[in-house]
């Protein structure tokens, strides 16, 4: 029997190409699952739909959690195993195909979960979770055998661009949907059309990419593969010291991908908190899906030796470092209010009118006329951190009035099986709901109490106004249908302007100018400097602009700032994350790529739990997110200082060495 080799590559250039094509297609097919289900649609989906019979928005917020959890913890137990079978049994692709064909059919099974299903929904996506995580296991463990050493940087960075394009679009298609069609449909078939996405672009990775060759020539009885893969990954962790620089990296990627990951995943509710609109978040949320992928290229460029482009691609990203926060920081000083998304001067009480606040339901503010009652709720009983004290409407004549001076409230009440339909109104006149364009009607029967409901009204212009919340004249057939339970009326900040068009032309000017300065000085600069970036150096620099990202967030507040900053996040998201993987596949052995790349797995799960976790404490500390977002700056620095000090030479000679061994243990026979 002839030696086997663990990297072969066909010497036909449209074959390469076409194998690394196919591989780039299942980022395309997979990044569906992570915008839509994980982002941006089932999170609100679970809360708002799935969940609504629970007791509190918060229980379906931490069941959802739990549910991630699980998912997590499920996979980073099997990944390392599951990885060491797929290398002695010759079975990446049948592994990846499997994994991913569970979370195809978790993913489809969404459609069918509508009102009240929290469990079922639960269910479904930690099956569609460990599907999604499981695949993407023996998916970079793949990356060895099909892109040459030299060429993994640019195919892994390929790879997250295709990912970035093709989890954009689907989720703007899915956007749309749900926009148009009626009730739930609109995101129920958005789980469906991931599920189908998903399945279509996973065939040209499942035809066109080869199943390596096995670490064990001889596959025995399933009993017989399983010990041996644990045996395999046992001494594998005994020998640690062998891969001294490997696990070196491991633990290096560990801490700053937990920066890398929180930043990610609190960005959104950061940006809520420091009170800018959905439509603002929502876009930047887009703009950093399609904003990465020229810039995953890029740094995919940025360590290539005998590219000439290097020193023109640093010194874009260089000048982009400086531009940007300078773009922001002066624009919001410098411009009017309403064109950068400053906070406007919050509102103040007036002599007939309640300004900026929280108004409880049984304080002076709140005029409840009528009959009403008062009971307190308590804290356990509500879900919620503190007792509630909740007004209840004792007959159909009562009514809500406040006088604000504002342009925004939140009127949070309860919901439950005796309570009726009331009707909002605003200065005299029903409230038009903006999404139907008919007077609001607030419908509060529900199968289970719950005390956190809210509905936020909103007037055309700011000043005083009057806020009326009235009985709508229908009921449901209970004893109680006219009961209505108020806990609160928030008068809330006032709204930011901004104009997002003349902000983003801003940017893309000084995205021109950076391209300019690059094609003139870019040689003269920086050739020297561009020579000696290698992979790890690469991250570095991905790891710096994070740095200056966590820094500037902490003192962000304009829409233009936060739109900057989100096009820093573009620049360095999929770049750190591309090379990260290329540079794990460099110093893997690829004999072992299935068993060291569900250790990889291990890190990644356990960096997506930590993280946020640190950054909640911090929170809690300091009572603010502002704090919290400066501490992950630990992170960046920890993590590149331990990476700076990895000797990737060393690591790539043992990863080789270990490949030889097991050439020369399969050779003749």
């Amino acid at each position: 029997m002839s030696a086997i080799s663990f990297t072969h590559y066909p010497s036909d250039p449209k074959e390469y190409n076409r194998r690394i094509w196919a591989w780039t297609m299942y980022d395309w097919a997979n990044s569906a699952f992570a915008t839509t289900i994980l982002a941006a649609v089932l999170p609100i989906y679970f809360s708002q739909v799935a969940g609504s019979t629970l007791p509190t928005a918060a229980r379906a917020t931490s069941i959802w959690s739990l549910g991630l959890s699980i998912s997590l913890l499920i996979i980073a137990v099997l990944s390392p195993i599951l990885g060491t079978i797929s290398d002695i049994m010759r079975g990446k692709k049948k592994m990846l195909a499997f994994f991913a064909g569970l979370g195809i059919l978790g993913t489809a099974l969404l459609v069918l979960v509508e009102s009240g299903d929290w469990m079922l929904a639960s269910i479904l996506a930690i099956i569609g979770r460990i599907g999604f995580n499981g695949a993407n296991v023996f998916y970079d463990a793949l990356l060895a055998h099909v892109a040459k050493p030299e060429d993994q940087d640019r195919v892994s960075a390929r790879g997250y661009a295709m990912g970035y394009l093709g989890g954009g679009l689907l989720l703007a298609i899915n956007v749309v949907m749900i926009q148009l069609l009626p009730g739930t449909w609109g995101a129920r078939l958005s789980f469906l059309s991931v599920a189908v996405w998903w399945l279509i672009f996973t065939i040209p990775l499942m035809r066109w990419v080869p199943e390596p060759p096995a670490a064990a020539l001889k596959v025995e009885r399933l009993t017989a593969v399983i010990s041996e893969s644990f045996a395999r990954l046992g001494k594998t962790l005994r020998d640690i010291r062998q891969y001294r620089q490997l696990f070196k990296y491991l633990l290096a990627f560990l801490i700053y991908n937990d920066g890398i990951g929180t930043i990610i995943g609190v960005a959104a509710i950061y940006g809520a908190e420091l009170g800018f609109g959905s439509v603002e978040l929502i876009l930047a949320l887009l703009l950093v899906q399609f904003v990465g992928i020229p810039y995953s290229l890029i740094f995919g460029r940025l360590p290539t030796a005998g590219d000439r482009r290097r020193p023109f691609f640093l010194a874009f990203i260089l000048f982009n470092l400086f531009a940007l926060p300078i773009l922001g920081i002066l624009g919001a000083k410098a411009l009017p209010v309403d064109v950068v998304g400053a906070p406007p001067s919050p509102f103040q009480s007036t002599a007939s009118a309640v300004g900026e606040g929280i108004y409880p339901a049984d304080s002076q503010a709140v005029n409840l006329i009528g009959d009403w009652t008062f009971e307190t709720i308590p804290a356990r009983q509500a879900g919620l951190e503190k007792d509630l004290v909740v007004a209840k409407a004792k007959d159909s004549t009562a009514r809500v009035e406040l006088r604000f001076n504002g342009q925004k409230v939140r009127i949070t009440h309860s919901t439950g099986p005796d309570h009726g339909i009331w009707q909002v109104w605003l200065d005299g006149q029903p409230y038009i709901d903006p999404d139907s364009g008919k007077p609001l009607e607030i419908d509060a029967y529900s199968v289970a109490n719950r005390y956190d409901v809210s509905r936020v009204i909103v007037a055309k212009s700011a000043g005083e106004h009057v806020l009326e919340i009235v009985n709508a004249g229908k009921k449901y057939p209970t004893s109680h249908a006219f009961l209505i339970s108020l806990v609160s009326i928030e008068v809330l900040p006032p709204i930011r302007e901004s104009n997002l068009l003349l902000i983003l032309g801003m940017i893309l000017g000084i995205e021109l100018i950076g391209l300019l300065f690059a094609a003139l000085f870019g040689n003269r600069l920086l050739a020297k400097l561009a020579e000696r970036l290698d992979t790890k150096r690469s991250i570095l620099l991905a790891l710096l602009v994070y740095s200056v990202i966590a820094v500037w967030g902490f003192f962000l507040n304009s829409t233009i700032e936060f739109w900057c900053l989100a096009w820093m996040v573009a620049i360095v998201q999929g770049g750190s994350q591309a090379l990260s993987r290329s540079l794990y596949a460099y110093l893997s052995p690829a004999s072992k790529s299935g068993e060291f790349f569900g250790l990889f797995g291990v890190m990644e799960k356990f960096s997506a739990m930590i993280g946020p976790l640190f950054f909640a404490a911090a929170g809690a500390i300091f009572g603010s997110s502002r704090p919290a977002i400066l501490s992950i700056i630990a992170f960046f620095i920890l993590g590149g200082l331990l990476l700076a000090s990895v000797n990737v030479a060393e690591g790539r000679r043992i990863a080789e060495a270990e490949d030889e061994s097991f050439l020369k243990a399969n050779a003749g026979g």
